[in-house]
């Protein structure tokens, strides 16, 4: 029996060593045809902060030339299907995922890659089930409100999706724009997930009447709640903690709605037709490790991490923030392709009941 256990363990010892030799080989072959490429073109649609900072220590690591651009995941899928296979960016980093499948059932996305580091996932939701990208962070959907304002107003914070509704919040919600940004995407999807299509299209019809002004990117929201511009902003989170703790607004407060809320998933996708494609995978290796995702809390940026050797953002946990709050009835295979008719819908329906969608409103710039 102890010759047995002595084998067993001799052999699994060395598929290890055999595992993890195999893995750096294939990395040392990467590098060096990266290497060989010398250069890679990124589009970023996370916090620029953060997006330069990944890039530049990406450059420092392997000495490859790395340029970048922030640019707002509606602006980018626009901006690769009038170049129709002939990207200018070999990379896509960060935003929210509903834009990148929506390139993705175009075909202006690289499925062809299998990165080592996506063994170190949590959970398959956080990556596409064709490969076309793969998660680097996930963010809960919420409010943040100024207290201030709220309590001059002599208001209650919103607790629920259903009290964005109350005739009394009617001019103080922001959201941002639904052709611009991924973040109205995520809440279309979900009000239509949660009441149905039709009533969920009615529901953003209504709230329309409340909303002053929606912001080209996501994150617009949140950087006025401070501020007091803007009293109640719709958004991820963890931008709220970013105005909090980088930016010392301590009248902002964090709601996660009681009636159920979705979560983004920040992924990371390389382009079809890439003109750097060996250092766009080890860009993609790249950004699933440790190296890159741990600069994000460094950067303003809090969200959740989704592979499981790197280490969480403090503040997050301190905030309440978990991705076990999100709506467990959530479909994301049903968010993939329904988004842009669902988009399109909420659109008409605003259109329809006379709501203001002209660029002084519906912010593209």
């Amino acid at each position: 029996m102890k010759k047995t256990l002595s084998l067993l363990l001799v052999l699994v010892m060395v598929f290890a060593l055999f595992t993890v030799s195999a893995h750096a080989d294939g990395m040392d072959d990467l590098i060096a045809a990266a290497k060989a490429e010398g250069e890679l073109v990124v589009y970023g649609s996370c916090e620029e902060d953060y997006l330069a900072a990944a890039c530049e220590n990406f450059q420092k690591l392997y000495g490859i030339k790395t340029t970048y651009q922030r640019l707002s995941t509606g602006e980018v899928p626009a901006k690769i299907e009038e170049e129709n296979g002939k990207p200018s960016a070999d990379v896509w980093f960060g935003g929210t995922n509903n834009p990148y499948d929506g390139l993705a059932a175009k075909g202006f996305l690289d499925n062809s890659y299998v990165p080592m580091n996506a063994s170190h996932l949590t959970k398959d939701i956080y990556k596409d089930p064709n490969g076309y990208w793969y998660g680097i962070y996930t963010g809960l959907l919420g409010f943040m409100v100024n207290t201030d304002e709220l309590e001059r107003l002599g208001l209650e914070a919103p607790q629920s999706w259903d009290d964005l509704l109350k005739p009394e919040y009617k001019g103080l919600i922001w959201l941002s724009n639904y052709k611009t940004a991924g973040t109205p995407k995520l809440v279309a999807n979900l009000m239509i997930q949660l009441k149905g299509h039709d009533e969920g299209i009615q529901y953003l019809c209504d709230l329309d009447k409340n909303i002053q002004v929606y912001t080209k990117s996501g994150s617009g929201p949140s950087k006025n709640v401070g501020t007091g511009e803007c009293v109640i902003g719709i958004g991820f989170l963890h931008d709220g903690i970013t105005q909090i703790v980088d930016n010392g607004y301590d009248n902002v407060a964090l709601v996660v709605p009681s009636d159920g809320t979705a979560c983004e998933i920040g992924p990371v996708a390389i382009f079809k037709g890439a003109a750097h494609p060996n250092a766009a995978r080890l860009f993609m290796e790249y950004a699933l490790s440790p190296d890159c995702v741990e600069l994000a809390a460094d950067h303003g940026s809090y969200q959740f991490l989704v592979i499981d050797n790197a280490k969480q953002p403090e503040a997050a946990a301190e905030f309440g923030l978990d991705p076990s709050l999100v709506w467990d009835g959530y479909d994301f295979a049903k968010a993939v392709t329904d988004t842009e008719q669902n988009v399109n819908d909420v659109m008409a329906a605003i259109e329809n009941a006379g709501g203001d969608t002209g660029e002084g409103r519906f912010k593209t710039s």
